[in-house]
């Protein structure tokens, strides 16, 4: 009985076992085809069994489609790992938008929530990037120097909200464990609309600043907001 309560109280959609590829469904999923993909495979790194990400100039995300109650379970755990954040990050820019360690979730709103205009910048997201591009999404990052709790709109589109999670070189080369209110940053960044996560993602990017990063992502699973993160 106990255990079910435990089990109820809490979806997993990130634990790792065996070293090697990826297990499905986690899968690579290239934004830009004409940018080289991150390598990412299951490691064990310092005692926890991970998924690392390797990016040298490159970019892509390790996904997997998720079936969460944020009502119920709004809260986002995880443990994440670098070597160092990217250096010649700049959240500000295009040029700068790269993170040694991201943690992404994807929304699916109803058209009718969607202004026209809204929908007709995705139709031209979709038709250039294809069908990969969300209706709006939340990123957790690892940035080089903006405070913990920063936000603003990605670089690259205002239907992507950027939060800060860590920052900095403070906590490097360790094991550091996060806790965010997914349902309530979705509310702050896309306001009262119905959002319904569809896909979590992990990504470790460095296409635009041509430079060299290691990340590591373990143990995310969703939890209510009056219960601990289980790691």
């Amino acid at each position: 009985m106990i255990l079910s309560m435990l089990l109820a109280a809490q979806v997993p959609v990130g634990q790792f076992r065996a070293e090697g590829p990826p297990p499905s469904p986690w899968r690579v999923v290239r934004i830009d085809k004409k940018t080289p993909p991150t390598r990412y495979r299951v490691a064990r790194i310092d005692g926890v069994t991970a998924i690392e990400g390797v990016a040298d100039k490159s970019m892509a995300l390790l996904a997997r489609p998720v079936t969460v109650d944020l009502d119920a379970t709004p809260v986002l755990c995880w443990r994440w790992r670098v070597d160092a954040p990217v250096a010649a990050a700049d959240m500000r820019r295009k040029s700068g938008d790269d993170y040694a360690a991201r943690v992404y979730v994807a929304f699916d709103i109803p058209n009718a929530s969607l202004t026209a205009g809204t929908r007709f910048k995705l139709g031209i997201a979709r038709k250039l990037f294809g069908a990969a591009v969300p209706d709006a999404a939340i990123n957790y990052v690892w940035d080089n120097s903006n405070p913990v709790g920063t936000r603003m709109k990605s670089a690259y589109t205002d239907r992507a909200q950027l939060v800060v999670a860590e920052t900095g070189t403070g906590r490097t080369g360790r094991w550091v464990t996060e806790r965010a209110d997914v349902a309530a940053d979705f509310a702050r960044a896309f306001g009262n609309v119905p959002g319904k996560p569809t896909q979590i993602a992990v990504a470790v990017d460095t296409d635009n600043t041509r430079s060299l990063a290691r990340g590591a992502f373990a143990d995310l699973h969703f939890v209510a907001r009056d219960k601990p993160c289980a790691f």
